[in-house]
């Protein structure tokens, strides 16, 4: 069954505003500048964040490879709620879901990201590390560098 499938969940505290965090996980300009799991480069970014809108980036890791998630916002509630489906072209695994919600609190944002239906503990494991990676660098980006 699909619900029993493995899923990362990380949550950060972040010293920025909702609109803020919204702004750098939804708009490919911002995107552009620190989009990835570690210190490579983001070289395309396509984020038309609204139901049904395409999500597309693609990001060189430091070793040199190169990797292009795409996937279809599913659900969209601005300064709040991003989910996007999450398929790696031409790898084994399915499609899956990422979501990311964020909830104010008194000087920050709380972010949580959510990866449902991964098809196995080695590719949790292999994803989480990508996403802990790309959620220590925005707030770096952010300016939150304490």
């Amino acid at each position: 069954m699909k619900d029993q499938l493995p899923s990362v969940t990380i949550v950060r505290r972040i010293r920025a505003t909702p609109a803020r965090v919204w702004a750098a996980i939804t708009q490919p300009d911002q995107m552009m500048l620190w989009w990835g799991p570690d210190a490579g480069p983001t070289l395309d970014v396509v984020a038309d964040v609204r139901p049904g809108g395409r999500f597309s980036v693609v990001f060189r890791l430091v070793n040199g490879e190169e990797h292009n998630p795409t996937g279809i916002y599913k659900e969209v509630v601005p300064e709040r709620k991003p989910s996007f489906t999450w398929d790696l072209p031409g790898a084994s695994e399915p499609i899956s879901l990422v979501t990311f919600l964020l909830e104010p609190f008194d000087g920050g944002t709380v972010v949580t990201l959510i990866h449902e239906h991964l098809p196995n503990g080695a590719e949790r494991e292999s994803h989480e590390q990508g996403w802990r990676g790309l959620l220590d660098k925005l707030p770096v980006f952010l300016g939150d560098r304490e």
